[in-house]
């Protein structure tokens, strides 16, 4: 295990680098450059989260995108090994007000400008980060790069946008796999499920490691497969329930590979969950259509009606592309909205347990207000156990 103390060393003063954002409009924004010394290039969002940046920065779904955070300091906690949501953190970049160079927590492993490194992450520090969030507001996502002194304006420009990409072949596993480690507890760690009561079969277009323990906490025998996996891929493992998990890029170009799959299932009378992209291809394989969102929902006190029974949460968010209300058939009922926007947030069909929800249940980070959509899956698959 590293040595903690010597891991939350302040940087050497000759380590401090001028970086600067760079817009594809010629919008420039410096700072303090920190992390990686690599370009990093996407499409740059905001994220009103107040904790969880590791979780965040870990998080699938976000691949080809640069996360500017709103809370004004970032890496107070410093990072540790158990609050990651993957392995290989695929976030283009990181944009703060200010990186703490000294972490104050007893779990803190590294600080976050090492963690970055190790990651091959770039960080910009210092800029305006509420000028730059007031202008995507206004203006939509942009395409931007952090650099430490190459053409970032050619560069902002050469990115293709998510429209049309497939991100999520890039970041799924490429074989199928088994979970069994539980949530989180405290002076515990993670505990391995000991004795499983029903099956579920994970989709893997980008998951979250706290989706797969929230399921192993319910008992579940979860297998997790590739994005790419056909339904008969699916079906063999026998599963009680189906999760469509999380994951980035455009879920119309993905949904070439998964919405076969998907309807496959749907014709099925397995218990089906989708979540964020999961969610997006299920409203597509039941005949719905999906847009990009101009400045998309990102971070961790998003407010969600259940209009079924009139309950408000508290939600984590992060997507940019949404399920277009207008285009879904009379079969699939819409149940949760955006109080911020008014856009779509969970449907479900009628006369079957398949449902979906825009948001993230599982938190991490993030209040858990929706922890019940995971017991109703599991009551679902339950009944087939």
């Amino acid at each position: 295990m590293p040595d903690a103390s010597s891991a939350r060393a302040p940087r050497p003063a000759g380590e401090f680098t001028r970086g600067r954002l760079v817009l594809s409009d010629g919008t420039v924004f410096e700072g303090q450059a920190f992390g990686a010394g690599t370009d990093g290039i996407g499409e740059v969002c905001f994220n009103t989260a107040m904790t969880g940046y590791e979780e965040i920065l870990t998080d699938p779904s976000y691949a080809g995108q640069i996360v500017c955070f709103t809370f004004p300091h970032i890496g107070i906690v410093g990072t540790n090994l158990e609050d990651i949501e993957s392995l290989n953190p695929v976030v283009r970049g990181v944009i703060v007000r200010a990186d703490a160079e000294h972490p104050s927590n007893y779990r803190a492993l590294s600080a976050l400008d090492a963690w970055l490194k190790k990651n091959n992450i770039p960080g910009l520090a210092g800029i305006d980060t509420r000028a730059l969030t007031n202008r995507i507001r206004e203006h939509g996502m942009p395409h931007g790069a952090i650099t430490r002194g190459g053409d970032g304006l050619a560069a902002a420009k050469s990115f293709p946008g998510l429209v049309g990409l497939d991100l999520a072949k890039d970041v799924s596993s490429r074989q199928t796999y088994k979970w069994r480690e539980m949530p989180w507890a405290w002076g515990k760690g993670y505990d391995d499920l000991p004795a499983p009561s029903w099956r579920a079969t994970v989709v893997d277009f980008g998951v979250k490691r706290n989706m797969l323990r929230i399921l192993a906490g319910l008992g579940a025998d979860i297998t997790v497969v590739p994005a790419q996996s056909s339904f008969d891929e699916v079906m063999r493992h026998k599963p009680d329930g189906v999760l469509l998990s999380n994951g980035p890029g455009d879920p119309a170009a993905t949904g070439t590979y998964a919405i076969p799959t998907i309807k496959g299932l749907v014709d099925s009378d397995v218990p089906v969950f989708g979540i964020c992209l999961g969610h997006q291809m299920l409203g597509l394989a039941l005949g719905g259509e999906t847009r990009k969102m101009a400045q998309g929902h990102h971070g961790a006190n998003h407010p969600v009606k259940d209009l079924e029974t009139g309950k408000v949460e508290i939600v984590s968010m992060n997507h940019g592309f949404t399920v277009d209300r207008e285009t879904l058939p009379g079969h699939v009922k819409e149940t949760h909205i955006s109080l911020f926007d008014g856009s779509n947030c969970g449907i479900r069909v009628d006369g079957k347990k398949v449902f979906g929800v825009q948001y993230h249940p599982e938190a991490s980070p993030g209040p858990m207000d929706s922890h019940y959509l995971f017991d109703r899956f599991a009551a679902a698959a339950k009944t087939r156990a």
